[in-house]
């Protein structure tokens, strides 16, 4: 009987073999629709093939969907099989799939999807009614990279369904126009696709119930990409719970960027997304601008501590100037806060040189930091006045500093009486402005730079020296050439005056004074040309 048993065995037909394929680049392995028995001579229609839109509408639902989905088919890394429960005890062997090749990973799907009964076209059915239950994959998504490249995955429609309303509005379509054993197997494509391994991982993300902790070792920017392609897909569990990590972590800039762009392409109605615009967009950006500039610049021109006022100093101007990376579409910095600031610096001034020459020892305004000496209270003012004047010079909004500096009589008269020790700090700011003008980042009226000129370039002379020795990061030379070509934008006879004043100091006092020889002889041969070369000028 044994030997019977063999001899029968080896006589009856092998069963059916086939193959278990879940995701490849190679040809597609064959679909239930197409599967049949040993006995079977049907010939199955040819599948119907849905393409998914490439573009999607650019707004989302905010609420998630409440099921909670198991998830039907286990994803392996590379180089491992998932061992699968067949429902025909027929099928037992199992062939590892090709490895993914995609432009980023490597990873196989071995999934498999659940064979229809043999009983016919009916029962073939019936399958695809029970196709909720586990190990069921009824749907093959076919992945068609936009710089090549191709991947097939083939996954539960249900779970598709309840996580994405595209997917279940494209397989009810595909399967109102399939019939019989062609409705089995539903097939998508989705072509042009961006990435592949974050289409993927989005999928992946619907079979997952906490979609947040697998966000977390994924970081930002993959959680940015996932959330485009969720919001695409209308896969509401996907998009809240990228919203929800988004808003609960830092973003560095390049994140930050990122993001923005996402939103203005997507409307989110969800809290979650209001929050994080919140953390992008300030209701009232241009007013809060203004008033947060009008204050940053009270804070530092009345700090106390000097290091920290340097360093705030250069932050403030830094974000203000307009070269800065952050200027964007913001209005122009209102000069009349900064101005503002300028009269204060300029009264407290006032008040502390008052204070120097004993005519106003027990002033108000000096009472304010008067436990420090008053040589580093005037140098305080002064550095403030210079920070903000270079804030101003960068905006190009200084003219109107011009005429306030121009008409500081208090400040004049003070300076004649004044100790060098103390008067030389005016100096500092006239320094500024004369080397704004020669070196041409300072445009005046011929009446204006007259008027500073005729006030403060004597003082300049006599402070020339004290400068010297103090400079507190000036230029000496520079300041030399600017003041020189500052005299030259004048008329000649203006010119006259202020050079022979120069000319006097200069013999008296050697280097002490700024040397202005190179501009001497400039205005020596425009005073004096050639007779070729001379204009008759009506005066009126």
């Amino acid at each position: 009987m044994y030997d019977s048993t063999r001899h029968k065995q080896r006589r009856d037909p092998p069963p059916h073999r086939r193959r278990s394929w879940c995701c490849s680049f190679t040809t597609p392995p064959r679909s239930p629709e197409n599967a049949v028995t040993t006995h079977s001579h049907h010939h199955s229609k040819p599948s119907q093939k849905t393409e998914l839109p490439s573009k999607q509408t650019n707004s989302f639902p905010n609420s998630p969907q409440s099921s909670k989905l198991g998830f039907v088919g286990r994803i392996l890394s590379p180089g491992r099989v998932s061992p699968i429960d067949s429902v025909d005890n027929s099928v037992q062997e199992i062939i590892e799939p090709s490895p993914i090749r995609t432009t980023n990973a490597q990873s196989r799907f071995t999934n498999s999807p659940k064979l229809p009964s043999s009983e016919g076209s009916e029962n073939t059915n019936n399958g695809v009614k029970e196709e909720g239950s586990s190990g069921v994959f009824d749907v093959r998504l076919n992945l068609k990279g936009k710089n090549g490249g191709s991947l097939v995955l083939e996954l539960n429609s249900v779970v598709l369904s309840s996580n994405s309303s595209v997917f279940a509005d494209l397989i009810t379509d595909y399967r109102k126009g399939s019939i019989g054993s062609a409705a089995s197997l539903c097939r998508i494509e989705v072509p042009e696709v961006e990435n592949l391994n974050v289409f993927r991982e989005t999928i992946e993300l619907m079979f997952e119930e906490d979609i947040t902790k697998q966000l977390l070792k994924k970081g930002v920017y993959r959680s940015i990409d996932i959330l485009e392609i969720s919001a695409g897909l209308m896969f509401t569990r996907g998009v809240l719970a990228c919203l929800k990590y988004l808003e609960a972590v830092p973003w560095s800039e390049e994140e930050e960027e990122k993001l923005r762009s996402l939103l203005a392409k997507f409307k989110f109605d969800d809290a979650t997304a209001r929050d994080i615009l919140a953390r992008l967009y300030s209701l009232d950006s241009i007013h809060a601008q203004q008033s947060l500039a009008r204050q940053l610049v009270w804070s530092i021109t009345t700090g106390v501590d000097a290091n920290a006022r340097n360093e705030l100093k250069s932050l403030v101007k830094g974000l203000l100037c307009k070269s800065s990376v952050y200027e964007k579409d913001y209005p122009d910095l209102n000069k009349e806060d900064i101005f503002v600031v300028c009269q204060s610096c300029l009264a407290s001034l006032v008040s502390l040189f008052e204070e120097a020459s004993g005519t106003n020892p027990g002033g108000k305004l000096a009472k304010k930091g008067k436990d420090k000496p008053l040589i580093e209270r005037i140098s305080k003012q002064v550095d403030n006045i210079n920070w903000l004047l270079e804030v101003l010079l960068d905006r190009q909004i200084a003219e109107e500093f011009v005429d306030m500096w121009a008409n500081q009589g208090e400040l004049l008269r003070m300076h004649g009486s004044a100790s060098p020790m103390v008067r030389y700090e005016l100096s500092r700011v006239s320094a500024m402005l004369f080397i704004a003008m020669g070196t041409r980042k300072l445009h005046c009226q011929a009446e204006t730079r007259l008027v500073l000129l005729q006030a403060w370039f004597g003082p300049m002379l006599s402070d020339f020296g004290w400068l010297q020795r103090c400079k507190k990061g000036l230029d000496m030379k520079a300041l030399e050439e600017a003041m020189g070509q500052a005299l030259l934008t004048l008329p000649l006879k203006q010119q006259y005056t202020l050079f022979m004043e120069w000319f006097q100091s200069f013999s008296k006092h050697g280097t002490d004074c700024p040397n202005l020889s190179k501009a001497f002889q400039i205005w020596w041969r425009r005073s004096f040309p050639r007779g070729s070369e001379s204009y008759a000028i009506d005066s009126r």
